[in-house]
């Protein structure tokens, strides 16, 4: 579980995602499978991190389930943990559900790790598959405006506190074992499915969702509703799958896809600042900076890290026009670097950015800036090759005798000039030495007859 710098800024975005959650999954999904009598089980799959995109979706199925008289709603878990607004949302959610709720660690090699426990112990049955293991819920980051040393130890005391009282005060709702809760939040212990079973943390073990069904028949489940006896033996399985909201928000929770989008948006802002006028990478840029922040708000990034990334985008723009020699651009991928590896670094490992993305995107940006400074430098030691300054070194022929003045064939035009070392014939090859106005000075090329 992930207990994160801005909290109510991730909140707030679950929430608004929650709220715009359309009920179309389920019609999609019943409309696919063929009329059948007896009873209906609604399944959505809880894969991955849990954050605003999976808390919309589950809760639009706790939802649909209630609007359609489902049996039951089975969450099939396999997370490693996630964000605490988005966990909330969902636990609230199942607690306060009228359809039952059954939460199935599934498949083997799963595992319900920190906000997943949780999750776990707000549904009215709990069941994991073989080779299956839940555990390590305790809080990950600081909350809110963290201070330095006590203060920061203060505040995750706090926390911890708060989210033992929280998981027990389900565990008591649900019939669970207490104790290992607390554990579980404190010491971030983790168990095996037998070691779940044995320990009453979840109420059987199952190898597939039709045996659960098969095995959780008759059981007593109580809703907000009241008490109900399920129904579940040979039920109609009815998958809920994600929308397209739900998977684009599932996107951008992950903070890999936010550093990209920031690095596609710095990209793009200083294409168009080196070619005004340009549009399209200005546009894309935008976009791509508005997507990032967003992503960065569900992930709730270090804002330091935030401002050293910003801050090398004004050395990179700065030295597209100062020239500098790459000293800028230096400054610039080190800002860049510190920055993305600031962005999650008080986060849980599965929240932070890859170290491999952000040397590649760095090496890629130090390339392109060093192509970009060498051409620069290049273009600026090349000789001159058009204009008056352009003739200087230029090779001509004499058409009338040079003793001093004549005139000369020079890159396709005839010129005044004088020669500056003695008499030079009609027909001699001729090289400029130097440009006064529209007069050329000239020596005889070695070699010429």
């Amino acid at each position: 579980m992930v207990r994160g710098m801005r909290v109510h800024v991730a909140g707030a975005l679950a929430a608004a995602a929650l709220l715009a959650a359309p009920a179309v999954g389920r019609t999609v999904a019943r409309a696919a499978a063929p009329p059948a009598a007896g009873t209906v089980v609604d399944v959505v799959q809880l894969h991955g991190i849990i954050g605003p995109a999976t808390a919309r979706y589950v809760l639009r199925g706790i939802r649909e389930a209630e609007q359609t008289h489902a049996e039951a709603l089975l969450i099939e878990l396999d997370t490693p943990g996630g964000l605490l607004a988005s966990m909330d949302a969902i636990t609230h959610a199942m607690l306060n559900a009228s359809v039952p709720t059954v939460v199935y660690v599934w498949p083997s090699g799963a595992r319900a790790a920190s906000a997943g426990v949780f999750v776990t112990y707000a549904a009215n049955l709990a069941a994991m598959a073989p080779a299956t293991h839940l555990g390590a819920a305790h809080p990950v980051g600081l909350a809110p405006g963290g201070g330095a040393g006590g203060e920061d130890k203060t505040m995750m005391t706090k926390v911890t506190n708060d989210a033992v009282a929280e998981i027990r005060s389900f565990a008591a709702r649900r019939g669970r074992n207490p104790d290992w809760a607390e554990q579980a939040v404190r010491q971030s212990v983790s168990i095996t499915e037998q070691q779940a079973l044995a320990l009453h943390v979840i109420d059987l073990i199952a190898d597939s969702p039709g045996e659960l069904l098969a095995r959780i028949d008759g059981r007593e489940a109580r809703t907000a509703a009241g008490a109900h006896r399920l129904r579940t033996r040979d039920a109609r399985i009815v998958e809920i799958p994600m929308d397209l909201t739900e998977r684009f928000l599932l996107a951008l929770s992950d903070p890999n896809v936010g550093f990209i989008l920031m690095t596609m948006a710095i990209y793009g802002i200083i294409f168009e600042l080196s070619n005004p006028g340009a549009v399209f990478p200005g546009v894309i840029g935008g976009l791509a900076l508005i997507l990032a922040l967003a992503s960065f708000a569900v992930v709730e990034v270090n804002v330091a890290g935030l401002l050293l990334i910003a801050f090398s985008l004004l050395l990179f723009i700065a030295d597209i026009k100062v020239p500098s020699h790459g000293i800028l651009t230096a400054g610039g991928i080190a800002a860049f670097v510190l920055g993305a590896l600031l962005l999650t670094e008080r986060q849980a490992p599965f929240l932070r950015i890859s170290l491999i993305l952000i040397m590649t995107m760095a090496a890629l940006t130090a390339a392109f800036f060093a192509f970009a400074v060498g051409a620069g430098i290049r273009a600026q030691a090349r000789k001159v090759q058009t204009g008056r300054e352009g003739l200087v070194g230029a090779i001509g022929v004499a058409r009338s005798e040079l003793a001093p003045s004549g005139t000369v064939f020079v890159q396709g035009e005839l010129w005044s000039a004088h020669s500056e070392n003695g008499t030079i014939p009609a027909g001699a090859r001729v090289r400029v030495t130097r440009v006064e106005g529209l007069r050329l000075g000239v020596r005889r090329e070695e070699g010429s007859r």
